[in-house]
């Protein structure tokens, strides 16, 4: 599905399509629609650069378990455990 927005709404808001992102990606999150690893790509950034954005916003990481076992087989299949 693709949304798209009215160049006259990035005009009024004075922020790139990036920003946008960044901006729906956080409430997304908040609201706990999306996991970190969604949100992030959303936002188009990786997990670190988002996890710094919501902390300069003092927004607080909900890391479940399911989200850790997922990064434990990430990081088991590129051989860091």
């Amino acid at each position: 599905m693709s949304v798209i927005i009215p160049d006259e709404i990035l005009q009024t808001t004075r922020m790139s399509d990036a920003e946008l992102l960044q901006e729906i990606a956080v409430m997304l999150f908040q609201k706990e629609k999306l996991t970190l690893a969604q949100a992030s790509r959303l936002a188009q950034m990786n997990r670190l650069q988002f996890q710094h954005l919501l902390a300069s916003r003092k927004i607080p990481v909900h890391y479940d378990i399911p989200e850790l076992e997922s990064d434990i087989k990430t990081m088991r299949e590129m051989g860091y455990l």
